[in-house]
């Protein structure tokens, strides 16, 4: 391994892909450190950033991606059961009870190729309700067209998660039902509309570091990188095809999540690095790791959309142990147009 990275580039626009390899062939401990350092030039070190993650609609979606039990394609395997949209008032009084619990974001998901017009007004419905009780809201939905996106951030949306999961060259052994320049178009679009993006991977998957490495690249060649970057690690499901894969062929090791979180960190230095899939099968040590590789922002409560994640109590123990703290919720500005009179915020 080599002992230093390449020569520290002037802005994140100008990362090559060298350079982020140079990173991940650093020494575990000095990369470590590293990307601490970076993390404490942009954000509180002891602070993190705290999410509930609620699923609106469950199950029965018609993308074919390898690692989801939500898929389909997969559920004569997997045995999910499909749900319909969520009531309004369900998701208000899950809402109410993450604010409850420490939470300042919260993330709601659909198991949807793309969402339909008829869908839009209960979307924003719901956006709506949720900001008003203080809280950051994010959506993950599919696919959006620009029209789509701008009736989100009218609706006030703050954050839309669409993952591009992995690399460009290994994107065809995950999902084949949207492309991976779909992906990228998607995110333009929400870009363009002024809703902040969330965006990453799912690690582990049998990509190789090459492809973690052309990852990190896509993230820190866009123009502006995403605000949140998450960094999963496949929780494989039986039934599922990469699910069975990794359960045949054995599991990333967890130090190389952990390394995958502290280049991310270093190279798009100001987005909240995000854990959350596969941290339910840490250590407390492992954690603490996580947090020193960068990553300040995770979702509370006992499950994601479909899969286990760490019960809150043992969140709350762990964060007092390690002197952690909830970051509050960013208040959104209202600003108004003099000429037309139109209220938006940001």
């Amino acid at each position: 391994m080599k002992a230093t990275a390449l020569n520290e580039p002037k802005n994140s626009n100008e990362i090559s892909r060298e350079y982020i390899e140079s990173l991940f062939d650093m020494p575990f401990m000095d990369l470590l450190l590293k990307a601490q350092s970076v993390h404490r030039q942009h954000f509180n070190a002891n602070e993190v950033q705290v999410s509930t993650l609620l699923s609106i609609k469950t199950g029965n979606c018609p993308e074919d991606c390898g690692y989801c039990s939500q898929s389909g394609h997969y559920r004569d395997k997997t045995g999910l059961q499909a749900e319909k949209l969520l009531q309004v008032e369900k998701v208000i009084a899950a809402a109410k009870k993450a604010k409850a619990s420490g939470s300042s974001r919260f993330c709601m998901g659909a198991a949807w190729k793309h969402p339909s017009d008829k869908d839009m007004p209960y979307i924003a419905t719901l956006i709506k309700e949720v900001k008003a009780l203080g809280l950051e809201t994010c959506m993950t939905l599919g696919m959006l067209n620009a029209d789509q996106s701008q009736q989100l951030a009218e609706a006030g949306l703050d954050y839309y998660n669409h993952n591009l999961d992995t690399s460009r060259l290994y994107y065809d052994e995950v999902v084949t039902t949207r492309s991976y320049d779909e992906r990228l178009q998607t995110i333009d679009h929400v870009r363009r509309s002024g809703i902040n993006v969330c965006s990453g991977s799912i690690v582990g998957m049998g990509e190789s570091r090459e492809d973690r490495i052309d990852w990190v690249h896509q993230l820190a060649s866009m123009p502006l990188p995403p605000e949140s970057i998450p960094v999963n690690l496949l929780v494989p499901i039986k039934g599922t095809p990469l699910g069975d894969k990794v359960l045949s062929e054995g599991q990333l090791p967890v130090l190389e999540w952990i390394r995958t979180i502290a280049v991310t960190r270093i190279c798009c230095p100001t987005s909240y690095v995000r854990l959350s899939a596969g941290r339910e099968s840490l250590s407390d040590a492992e954690q603490a790791l996580a947090f020193m590789a960068g990553a300040n922002s995770f979702f509370y409560g006992d499950k994601l959309l479909t899969t286990g994640n760490a019960s809150q109590s043992n969140d709350d123990r762990l964060m007092s142990q390690l002197g952690l703290t909830p970051m509050a919720p960013k208040p959104a500005l209202t600003v108004v147009d003099a000429l037309s009179g139109h209220k938006s915020q940001i």
